[in-house]
């Protein structure tokens, strides 16, 4: 089959024949029909993260089951099943499983894992233990989730990580009420899905901030009430727009430190700021200890959203179905797999929404 592999850190991505292994017990077989282009996929490459290679890219798509291994007793999923991938499936064993962190999975977090091989006969591995950017894979049958057949897979696709994690930074770890104020700093893909989840929750004013002018219009088609272009006089913009205050919410979707203290510095006295967007290890913020205790401020980080995709992505995708999540501003471009590159090209330069590559 095919997929979007890279070789190494700084390496560009290329299209490369790779051989999946047999589908094994308590596994399953998707045919991808559909695969979102996340940031998560460009840290693979820029060294953010630190996989190991070669490596199939992807982990946000949605697909077919096509194979269902011997003696699978879960009986999650059959042979034509229309699915989402998890890229972070619960063990339910663990300590953060057993006691309601699932999202917090002892089994989690690795970057990559070794699956498959390339024409060549090189050991491949994958990305989040998905390589969802290629036309298959064989994954454990915990990591699928079914959907309705008729969800457009381009919508779907995007259900397993930025709407999910959106959704769910603003529903579950933050907890915006309605008629809070929220500020959105940083508009890729989660960032312009977490403009929508805060519109949805009744949020007002909802500000989204973002480097470029050119996210003004996908601002405001997500449901922003505002859009501040960013410079060092952000926290000014947001107390104007909060009665002098300050935001009740702060979501960081950018991963870097300055923009977490510029989300610190938006946020109002004892408001909450949420950091969803994952930075580098060497990137260090650093508050004053009296602020922090002056501001009574709340930091933290939504790790997939504090969700359980489980009971989650199927709610999700009902009100997709239902036509009460309209997910259609965060798609800007759908392409084949060849133009995946392209795609990476202008993430990098924060260019867009998401890219979905479309398999049929």
């Amino acid at each position: 089959m095919k997929a979007l592999i890279v070789s190494g850190t700084g390496e560009q991505p290329r299209i490369a024949d790779v051989v999946l292994p047999p589908v094994g017990p308590g596994e399953v077989r998707v045919r991808i029909r559909a695969a979102g282009v996340c940031h998560s996929d460009l840290s693979m490459v820029n060294g953010t993260l630190a996989p190991s290679y070669p490596l199939v890219l992807g982990h946000e798509a949605a697909g077919v089951v096509t194979e269902v291994g011997p003696a699978d007793a879960t009986g999650r999923v059959a042979v034509g099943d229309h699915v989402v991938l998890n890229w972070a499936p619960p063990c339910r064993e663990c300590w953060h499983c057993t006691h309601g962190e699932p999202w917090l999975c002892a089994d989690g977090g690795r970057p990559s894992a070794p699956r498959g091989h390339l024409a060549s006969g090189e050991a491949t591995h994958v990305t989040l233990g998905l390589g969802a950017l290629a036309e298959e894979v064989v994954v454990p049958s915990h990591a699928v989730v079914p959907v309705p057949a008729d969800l457009p897979a381009d919508v779907a696709a995007l259900l397993g990580c930025a709407v999910l994690t959106a959704t769910g930074a603003v529903n579950r770890t933050a907890g915006v009420r309605p008629g809070q104020s929220v500020v959105v700093i940083g508009l890729g893909g989660v960032g312009l899905a977490t403009l929508i989840a805060a519109r949805a929750a009744g949020a007002d004013p909802v500000i989204g901030v973002d480097l470029s002018e050119t996210k003004r219009d996908l601002a405001m088609a997500a449901g922003a009430t505002h859009f501040l272009v960013s410079d060092d006089k952000i926290p000014k913009s947001v107390r104007t727009l909060t009665d002098g205050r300050g935001a009740d919410h702060a979501i960081e979707c950018a991963g870097r430190a300055a923009t977490i203290n510029t989300a610190w510095r938006a946020t109002r006295r004892g408001g909450q700021v949420t950091v969803v967007g994952m930075g580098a290890r060497d990137d260090l913020v650093s508050l004053s200890a009296l602020d922090i205790f002056h501001s009574a401020r709340t930091l933290r980080s939504s790790v997939y959203g504090s969700s359980d995709p489980d009971r989650d992505l199927p709610t999700l995708a009902a009100a997709v179905h239902a036509g009460t999540l309209d997910l259609s501003p965060l798609i800007t471009d759908r392409i084949p797999l060849e133009s995946a590159p392209d795609a990476f090209d202008r993430m990098s330069r924060g260019l867009g929404a998401r890219s979905v590559i479309l398999f049929d």
